[in-house]
């Protein structure tokens, strides 16, 4: 029998790539997504057979929700083998300017669904004896990003979360990863594009396809099992770099960030913004 994968924000972004990477390669999923209209048509639109890969409704900020749908995964498909906590939302904006919701926004869907979804799925793997929980950060959660301080705060949380949870699981036979991919073409980073506070998202090389972090994810990750993983590894060192002396922060960001505008620009948008919508589902 084919393994089961339980994965979060399916209707789009690294969510849907994963799921449809996960069902080429022979797995049975349960995709899942706060929003279930968007969810059933990217379901018919990448053409995902309902016998291997069963849609399913699902707000990832409370437990309730989380033990009702686990519930039900493991009724359709049996035990849950891995769990892909991918969904998330991103809204750009200064510290002294932000609506005071983006605060709760980050919070509860970024770091709480993360560690409601952790726990749950975490409680049935023990039991088992085994299983593989992933959760998808980001570079945001290696190094603070100025403009986009929320979301890097629910992000380092899921990494500090994640690495706490690895060491107390592994000897209970649960693997945790957290994977901490750059920027990746999806909706989140296309709401971006117009926003002078998120410049520093366009300040690297080539922008990842979702399909490069489905791969990613399912072709390594699920292979080694690392307990922290970040591309490309150029950013991934800087962010650390950063995170480790935080005064470098101030001495390479105006150039970054002059970067990153003119990026935004190359591609089509007009940074100056200060208000914006949320995106999920990476």
């Amino acid at each position: 029998m084919s393994k089961h994968a339980f994965v979060t924000g399916s209707a789009s972004g690294i969510g849907r790539a994963t799921t449809g990477r996960l069902q080429t390669a022979g797995w049975r999923v349960t995709a899942t997504d706060r929003d279930a209209e968007a969810l059933a048509r990217a379901a018919a639109a990448d053409g995902w057979p309902a016998e291997q890969v069963r849609c399913a409704a699902l707000d990832v900020r409370t437990a309730p929700a989380w033990r009702q749908e686990l519930d039900a995964a493991e009724a359709a498909f049996g035990p849950v083998d891995v769990l892909f906590n991918i969904a998330g939302v991103l809204r750009p904006g200064w510290v002294h300017t932000a609506a005071a919701d983006a605060i709760d926004l980050h919070i509860d869907v970024n770091l709480k669904g993360t560690l409601h979804g952790t726990q749950q799925a975490a409680a049935r793997m023990v039991a088992r004896g085994h299983g593989h929980i992933v959760n998808v950060a980001s570079m945001a959660a290696l190094a603070p990003v100025p403009g986009l301080a929320h979301y890097s705060a629910s992000k380092f949380g899921v990494r500090a979360f994640s690495l706490a949870a690895a060491h107390e699981l592994a000897p209970l036979g649960v693997a945790v990863s957290v994977v901490c991919p750059d920027a990746v073409q999806t909706p989140m980073v296309d709401l971006q594009r117009d926003r002078a506070e998120a410049a520093l998202t366009f300040s690297g090389g080539s922008i990842a396809t979702a399909g490069d972090v489905a791969r990613w994810l399912v072709d390594d990750v699920l292979v080694r099992r690392p307990r922290i993983a970040a591309r490309p590894w150029h950013r991934a060192w800087l962010a650390r770099l950063a995170d480790l002396l935080p005064g470098v922060v101030g001495l390479v960001e105006p150039v970054l960030r002059r970067k990153g505008r003119a990026r935004q620009l190359a591609l089509g948008g007009a940074p100056g913004s200060e208000s914006g919508s949320e995106s999920g589902s990476g």
